[in-house]
């Protein structure tokens, strides 16, 4: 038996590992939990009919709807076919026969349950310390902030894991980030992020898993450690991990899917050894000192292109991609975007649409009106963040300054159902992705966190949410 320190990733893999990995074969690991939504499982289930296949086991499957869902109240089928589009329609349509023939739980517009598949399931539990879970989706690498590995997959390899249970990987390597320091007023997790896919790149992370260590970690919340382990695919990461603590414990008891009573003891016994052990080597490290960090905005066409939200875009490095994305933006080398003009603000995704995200806008937006020619969008979650904001008052805060409140679903992150940010404008978002056309043809997106999203929606232009103050 290897006695060696370990990482929490390879704690977590080798206790997944059914068949090793060879140098000819990669391994065959079990998978604990299988997300699914609409968009990424039709064909799965078309290659399970066409080969006879059953779902090995419908119980680890937790399956939403949430890509293709249009974000105005919908409770049938003849709703969706008055607001949606044809093809996202027949997304939805097919999610609820693929579930219904193969005997899989479906959280749909019926359930108070729905909501983006990255939410929901540290929301009901679903996601523990420990775990492997996957989905047809690259942001599953969110629920590692519980200590779970959690990463996305492709179309063929869902029907393989919904027949199977299992999935072939071959072992990432290990990067440790290294975070110290404490977050400044205005500087939210999702600027940690951003600072960090900065420095590394776009592919810094690139065959590697990520764990989150250093002092700032104990002070970070859970929907915190969400935020960045959700972008960490930005850098190029497999997945992006957090070991539990405390605070991992306290958001997981009594929720809906948790353990329970002895069970639970036992659980919290088992993922308190989910550490890195004193001595384990990771494959490279990188240190990151969050002291000075700003507010942080992208204002290229990926995400590894952030600066501070006072500096001046920088100066192109010669590359062809990097003068093409400055064009595409409409922005200019040694010029600010600070006061930049904007048209669309969009406060939601699987980044940033927990309850504590809505509360940093509202913070921001309470008593305020947004600029006349911005359209600011917020779209919780979940139905039960929604629930949760509503009874707070969050949603009168953001009508009253103007903003419209929708129902969960991923919405403008990726311009669906005529949630686009429209041909040419400018929007800032608190999504994951900048790239061209993301968020509708032709659209222009900055990305930042809640608290930038709604001073700039005050503002009108890009704005520093420090100039707000805190409530």
């Amino acid at each position: 038996m290897n006695n060696r320190p370990k990482t929490l990733f390879e704690k977590v893999w080798e206790q997944h590992v059914v068949v090793p990995e060879t140098h000819d074969t990669p391994a065959i690991i079990y998978i604990d939990l299988h997300l699914i939504h609409e968009v990424t499982t039709p064909q799965a289930f078309t290659l399970l009919r066409e080969n006879n296949l059953k779902v090995r086991d419908p119980k680890k499957v937790l399956a939403t709807m949430d890509h293709s869902t249009p974000t105005v109240p919908i409770t049938s089928l003849k709703d969706l076919d008055i607001v949606s589009e044809k093809g996202p329609a027949n997304q939805i349509r097919d999610m609820i026969k693929n579930c219904k023939d193969f005997g899989i739980e479906l959280y749909g517009f019926e359930s108070d349950r729905r909501g983006i598949v990255h939410v929901i399931g540290p929301e009901l539990g679903a996601t523990q310390p420990g775990r492997t879970m996957v989905c047809g989706d690259s942001h599953t690498s969110t629920h590692g902030a519980f200590g779970a590995l959690a990463f996305g997959i492709g179309t063929t390899e869902v029907a393989h894991v919904l027949a199977t249970q299992c999935l072939l990987q071959r072992k990432p390597k290990t990067l440790s980030v290294n975070l110290t320091g404490n977050l400044n007023s205005g500087v939210c997790a999702k600027d940690i992020i951003l600072k960090i896919v900065g420095d590394i790149g776009v592919d810094g992370g690139t065959g590697h898993v990520i764990e989150y260590r250093g002092n700032t970690v104990s002070s970070l919340s859970l929907e915190q450690r969400m935020t960045i382990c959700n972008m960490s695919i930005e850098g190029g990461a497999r997945a992006g991990m957090f070991a539990p603590d405390q605070s991992t414990f306290d958001y997981l008891e009594n929720r809906p899917m948790s353990p329970k009573g002895d069970d639970w003891v036992d659980a919290v016994n088992k993922w308190s050894n989910l550490v890195t052990d004193d001595g384990a080597i990771f494959d490279k490290e990188v240190d990151i000192d969050i002291d000075a960090l700003q507010p942080m905005i992208t204002f290229g066409t990926n995400p590894g292109m952030v600066m501070s939200i006072d500096a001046e875009v920088p100066h192109h490095n010669g590359s062809q991609s990097f003068k093409q994305a400055l064009n595409y933006m409409k922005v200019e080398s040694g010029k600010p975007l600070l006061e930049k003009p904007i048209d669309v603000v969009f406060i939601g995704s699987c980044t940033n649409s927990r309850l504590s995200d809505l509360q940093d806008a509202a913070d921001i937006l309470k008593d305020r009106k947004v600029d006349s020619n911005v359209r600011t969008m917020i779209v919780p979650g979940s139905q039960a963040i929604k629930v949760e904001a509503e009874n707070l008052g969050l949603d009168q805060i953001f009508k009253k300054a103007g903003a419209e409140w929708r129902e969960s679903g991923c919405s403008m992150c990726l311009g669906m159902n005529g949630d686009t940010v429209g041909e040419g404008k400018l929007a800032v978002s608190t999504s994951n992705r900048n790239f061209e056309g993301r968020q509708g043809k032709g659209s222009r997106t900055i990305l930042a966190s809640p608290k930038t999203a709604a001073a700039s929606a005050i503002s009108g232009v890009v704005q520093d949410p420090r100039i707000y103050g805190d409530k």
